[in-house]
Order: C-alpha cells, then sequence, then structure tokens
C-alpha cells in the first residue's frame, strides 16, 4: 500500500489518520467566519482546512447564472455564485492565518483557472471533487501541478473512477469513498466500498461524509479509512446550502476525540498479555 505526504504529514496504512474539516461555502462569503471555522478546526484537532474554488462564469452557464434565486446576496443565482466566492484579497488572509495557527489548507477547485489561481499560494495537495471526476482536462491540469491528489468518488460509477485514477495515475493518490447526498441517509454511505477501493488501487483511501451524525465516521476509520473529511459550521441553523449536512462545534471535537481513540483501542494485531491483567488473572482462574 502506498503512501502520500501532505506538507509535513504522511498518510497510509500505519499513519495517524488525517482528517480534514471541510469549509467550503459554509463561511457564507464572509472571511469573519472562515477565520471563526479555522480556529473550530484547529481547537478540534483536525489536520487541515477545505475550500471550494470556482470561477464562477466558467463554472456555471449564462442559463443558469441568469435563474432567479433569493439569497442574502441578491435576487439571482449569479448574485448566490458571487457572493459565495472568495478572491485573491481573502485567500492571502486566509493563508496569512493558518500558516499563522499552524494548519494546512487547500481546496477544491472546479475548473482549470481555478487550479491556476489557488497554486499561486503553493498549497500541498488538491482535491477533486466528486462532480468534477469525469473532467478529463481538468485532471490532467490539476496533476501537472505535480502535487498529491485527493479523490472523491460521489455521483460516480466504479467505471468512472476506474478512468479518473487512469488519467491521474497512482503516484501521490487518495480516493474517497462518498455519496452526494445532502444530507447523506445511512442507508446510502457504503461503507464496506472502503476497503473494497484500498484493495483494488493500492492507495491510502478515505471517507468524505455528509450524514448528520459521527458513528458512521468512525466506523470508516476502523475499515481502513486513512483520510476523514466532514463539513464543519459554526451552528448547523445557519444559512446555506451545506449547513444541515455538517457538523457542528461539538460535533467536529468529537468526532476527532472519537477518532483518535479508535486508532489507540486498534493496536498492532499481535494478542498479548497485558501486564493490568497479571492481578485479574490470578485472582479469577482456578489453574495456573
Amino acid at each position: 500500500m502506498s503512501k502520500v505526504r501532505i506538507g509535513n504529514v504522511l498518510v497510509g496504512d500505519g499513519d495517524s489518520c488525517f482528517i480534514v474539516a471541510e469549509i467550503g461555502i459554509n463561511h457564507n462569503g464572509d472571511l469573519e467566519i472562515a477565520k471563526k471555522l479555522i480556529d473550530l478546526a484547529k481547537v478540534a484537532g483536525c489536520n487541515a482546512m477545505k475550500f471550494q474554488k470556482r470561477t464562477v462564469d466558467v463554472v456555471y452557464s449564462k442559463e443558469e447564472l441568469d435563474k432567479p434565486r433569493e439569497s442574502p446576496f441578491g435576487d439571482t443565482n449569479r448574485d448566490l455564485k458571487y457572493g459565495l466566492e472568495f478572491e485573491l484579497e481573502e485567500y492571502q488572509q486566509i493563508e496569512k492565518y493558518c500558516r499563522e495557527r499552524n494548519i494546512i489548507w487547500f481546496a477544491s477547485c472546479w475548473d482549470e483557472q481555478s487550479v491556476d489561481f489557488i497554486s499561486q499560494f503553493d498549497v500541498p495537495c488538491y482535491k477533486i471533487a466528486s462532480a468534477c471526476l469525469n473532467d478529463d482536462n481538468l485532471l490532467r491540469h490539476t496533476r501537472a501541478k505535480r502535487c498529491p491528489i485527493i479523490l472523491s468518488t460521489g455521483m460516480s460509477t466504479l467505471e468512472q473512477i476506474e478512468h479518473a485514477v487512469e488519467v491521474l495515475g497512482k503516484d501521490d493518490l487518495i480516493v474517497l469513498q462518498t455519496t452526494s447526498t445532502y444530507p447523506s441517509n445511512y442507508d446510502e454511505l457504503n461503507l464496506a466500498v472502503i476497503p473494497f477501493l484500498r484493495k483494488r488501487y493500492g492507495v491510502p483511501v478515505g471517507y468524505s461524509g455528509h450524514e448528520t451524525g459521527l458513528p458512521s465516521s468512525v466506523a470508516a476509520v476502523v475499515l481502513g479509512a486513512s483520510v476523514i473529511e466532514r463539513h464543519i459550521t459554526l451552528d448547523r441553523a445557519m444559512w446555506g446550502s451545506d449547513q444541515a449536512a455538517s457538523l457542528g462545534p461539538s460535533g467536529i471535537i468529537k468526532l476527532v476525540q472519537e477518532i483518535r481513540l479508535v486508532e489507540t483501542s486498534m493496536g498492532d494485531g499481535i494478542k498479548r498479555v497485558y501486564d493490568r491483567e497479571l492481578p485479574v488473572m490470578k485472582k479469577l482462574r482456578r489453574k495456573g
């Protein structure tokens, strides 16, 4: 099984699970909210933050942008998409803020221009969103940056995943089992795909969850997930399409704690008698 280095963190079998707190668009276009979410991820013990970057007029058609849609930013889909998009000044501040707090950040880039935009910050990896898995040009453009890539596989068939892996190559690749429903029902998560993908590709495999609870994400670690990604929010009742499928402060803090407890509990697989068992053995066993 290959391993991938993201910044100064090694990701793969035998390494601590790499926990990604996805801010996505839960900042609602407000840099101060983004900073509070970065603080939350750091306090919780996450390894990294993830944002989403789009060149709005490239990712969406004029027809789509012209559609009426009420939001805090205006009455059209265009108003919403531009309102949620951080640009250079905001990302410069995000870069500085994450560096000061010693936490990794990167982004899902939905188009080639966004890849080039994010590359100026020398991020340690890139994410391919599930919606972009079948965009060969984007995959090749991202791979040309010669950085590790995290590939989400929601809304994708095995044949589509096979093709994406072929385009990207397996070097410095992490594949995430994902279901693209928001929030996801538990019978949609299909965690058993995690060991299947591990065996099939021989690369680190993780899990990007959109469910409301914690047990399934912890179970993914037991099944071999080297990466866990969950959306985070300051308040699940906040305005925004992804807030309900996110973890609030207590949720992300508890999730990190439980993943670390599970890692400790897994041990090394060698059956042994522990020193603390000896007095119990002496007390309870009738024969030596």
